[in-house]
């Protein structure tokens, strides 16, 4: 959006699934894990849907929280409409912003807009209600052409969470849900609250061509941007999922990078994560190396746009938890001070609005990112693969003291000894 502040990019993000985030999988259980949220340095709370699931072709012994039964209701088993006003006066009390996951591609199958309106859904060649992606049998899809009143019930949903103090919406595959759609939802969600936060869910390229192929519409990043203020890391996370496999360079993750510079928008905010609730935890990429854990989320911090924390990626969990069970959060190495201090250069004005750029190491395996401007330097180096040797640097020789921990690190003839541990470094200007 033309409107879309570049200080989002100062944000951090933690993402809960509160079925899985406490002993007792509830909004309870969460508010009085809020002190501890907040000490990370996050300024979003985002939750997975918090609506009940359906029963119909249920995945698992508890359901995907993706298939919704009943938007305007809450999921019993995370607790009542009370509870959820409850935690949302607790998020801002402590000046932080509450998102909630939004899911209006499709419902379950047993949901009450299709008892209501199955006239609303999508048909096959057959005349019968289903879904456009085959795996998703638990599901079925909405027909956005099908009745505008359709729009007006999806629309209405969103302004009565904007109502009760919701500050933003993660919109679960936004790029299958017609643009104009979202423009109209935003409208009217900017009459209740103009500051509110659309976050879409852009899905990878390789899926937009795949729905194309089929017949439907599928809308590409840059067209996203004419409506959200944020969108997902998905363009480039099959390079780096592909670096960590082993199957490719980590150049071509720093490449796929670099081209989001000139092909979005000039004030283009990404939502860069090392894990969501749909993909491994980073821990179990690199086979719990805390070493490594540490240097990516480094990284992390150090790329143009919000970071988001998958709840557990401070712990260095290696589990993801289930989707379709109860499954709590695993909990390892506590990296929880090496993110308050990333959390808190984040919020430097030059990570929102300084020049960026992306290096190349000669040395595969290591990421060498900067943000200025013309009062300060910050520059990153994150040695994701381990690897050994020295790199060349474009600062002068001397020593510098790395600011995440205080060590000292020498820059001599022009390059600098690579080690273990992710180096943030301030130079004078």
């Amino acid at each position: 959006m033309l409107r879309t502040s570049e200080k989002l990019r100062n944000l951090t993000i933690y993402q809960v699934f509160v079925r899985n985030h406490t002993s007792d999988g509830t909004f309870t259980g969460l508010r009085n894990d809020l002190d501890r949220i907040q000490s990370l340095g996050v300024d979003i709370l985002y939750l997975l849907p918090i609506h009940p699931i359906g029963i119909k072709n249920r995945k698992g012994a508890l359901g995907s929280p993706y298939s919704i039964r009943d938007y305007r209701e809450i999921n019993p088993e995370l607790g009542t409409m009370s509870d959820f006003r409850a935690l949302i006066h607790d998020v801002h009390s402590r000046g932080l912003r509450l998102v909630i996951d939004i899911v209006f591609n499709h419902t379950s199958r047993d949901s009450r807009l299709l008892s209501e309106h199955p006239e609303w859904f999508y048909h096959n060649a057959l005349g019968e209600v289903t879904n456009r992606v085959g795996e998703w049998w638990d599901i079925t899809d909405f027909d956005f052409k099908a009745d505008r009143r359709l729009w007006v019930e999806l629309a209405d949903t969103l302004c009565f969470y904007a109502g009760l103090g919701v500050d933003g919406f993660r919109c679960d595959v936004a790029s299958l849900v017609p643009i104009e759609f979202w423009r109209y939802a935003r409208k009217q969600v900017g009459r209740i609250n103009s500051r509110t936060l659309w976050i879409s869910e852009s899905v990878h390229g390789g899926f937009v061509k795949y729905i194309r192929d089929r017949g439907f519409e599928a809308w590409s990043e840059s067209e996203i941007y004419q409506v959200f203020d944020m969108a997902y890391d998905y363009d480039v996370q099959p390079s780096m999922d592909a670096y960590l496999l082993g199957k490719r360079p980590l150049r071509d993750y720093l490449d796929a990078l670099a081209r989001q510079e000139e092909i979005y928008p000039g004030n283009y905010v990404k939502m860069h994560n090392l894990e969501n609730h749909d993909f491994p935890r980073i821990a179990a990429y690199v086979n719990g190396d805390n070493d490594k854990i540490r240097n990516w989320m480094g990284l992390l911090f150090f790329l143009k746009g919000a970071a988001m924390i998958y709840a557990g990626g401070e712990y260095s969990s290696p589990v993801r938890p289930d989707l379709f069970e109860r499954d709590l959060v695993v909990q390892k190495n506590d990296i929880s001070g090496l993110i308050r201090m990333l959390a808190h250069l984040k919020k430097k004005p030059v990570f929102a609005t300084g020049i960026y750029e992306i290096n190349r190491p000669e040395i595969d395996g290591v990421a060498y990112n900067t943000f200025e401007n013309d009062r300060e330097q910050f520059v990153g180096i994150f040695n994701v693969g381990l690897a050994e040797g020295r790199i060349s640097v474009k600062f002068a020789d001397g020593k510098y003291r790395n600011l995440l921990g205080g060590k000292s690190i020498k820059v001599e003839n022009g390059s600098i000894l690579l080690d273990k541990d992710p180096i943030v470094l301030k130079i004078a200007k």
